[in-house]
């Protein structure tokens, strides 16, 4: 009995020993050596992993950075000027100066200028309801109000106003991650320069049916009018399917299209109020 016993041990303890060779040489011939500078750029990047550089997190952008010989299209929103620059030391890689952007909501759809004619009564989203009915007014295009994306946000940098029914962006929080770009299942919100003291100029409106059908689905809708586009002296202005949009890259911020709009479709935000607007006010 002990000679099975003591049999059955050096046959197990043969098998073992063959077994741990044969995952040793596995091993050896597959071996993966990591960089250990990806632990290095990883360290000095946010962990945020909100996918705003368009990979599925910080690991594997701080990977594709290592990997890459050219890193002038790799982009993370959130990491800081300080940041990107210890990153390029450590990869011994110049890291461009990323332009600051800050997302905007293209639509100015209040219920004073876009009156609700229904009441929705589904699951409480926007991706939901855009997909079973056109929304609670007559704009197949305005923002359905369902805040889809300020949970989206990882930053706190959008809210729902409960007044005008429509998300805001607090630029100062802005890191334009992309998240809620992405998640608008309208389209409403994009990604635009970021200038000084946070001024903008755009036309808040998407919709881009015939005048007189968008005006009736909205007061402030645009209606291809093309006297913000004859107005504009840097060619900033496009006009396509009855549809003006302003260019953030070649606009000057001159603000003479604003006045030109017949609905009051641009918007013109953080800029000293116009002498005329503050007579009227007066005035009242």
């Amino acid at each position: 009995m002990s000679d099975i016993i003591i049999h059955s041990i050096i046959t197990l303890g043969a098998m073992g020993g063959a077994a741990a060779i044969i995952l040793f040489l596995v091993a050896t011939k597959f071996n993966v050596v990591e960089d250990p500078r990806i632990d290095l750029v990883e360290e000095e990047l946010p962990a945020a992993n909100c996918g705003g550089c368009g990979l599925p997190g910080c690991r594997a952008f701080a990977e594709a950075l290592v990997k890459a010989d050219d890193i002038s299209g790799l982009k993370c929103p959130v990491s800081s000027s300080e940041a990107m620059t210890k990153i390029s030391v450590i990869l011994g890689k110049e890291i461009p100066e990323p332009e600051p952007l800050v997302a905007v909501v293209r639509c100015a759809g209040t219920p004073v200028s876009r009156p609700r004619k229904n009441i929705y009564d589904g699951a409480p989203r926007c991706s939901v309801a855009s997909a079973l009915y056109s929304g609670e007014s007559d704009c197949p295009h305005g923002c359905l109000g369902l805040g889809d994306c300020v949970e989206v946000c990882r930053f706190d940098a959008i809210y729902m106003n409960p007044e005008t029914g429509l998300p805001e962006v607090i630029d100062e929080l802005c890191t334009a991650c992309n998240a809620c770009v992405t998640e608008c299942p309208r389209s409403i919100i994009e990604l635009r320069k970021k200038n000084k003291k946070d001024r903008k100029i755009y036309v808040a409106c998407i919709n881009e049916e015939k005048g007189g059908v968008a005006r009736k689905s909205c007061k402030v809708a645009c209606i291809g009018c093309g006297k913000c586009l004859k107005a504009c002296k840097f060619d900033a202005i496009t006009l396509e399917n009855n549809l003006a949009y302003i260019d953030p890259v070649k606009c000057k911020l001159c603000r003479k299209c604003a006045p030109e709009c017949p609905t009051d479709a641009i918007l013109e935000i953080n800029f000293p109020v116009r002498k005329e607007k503050a007579e009227a006010q007066a005035q009242d």
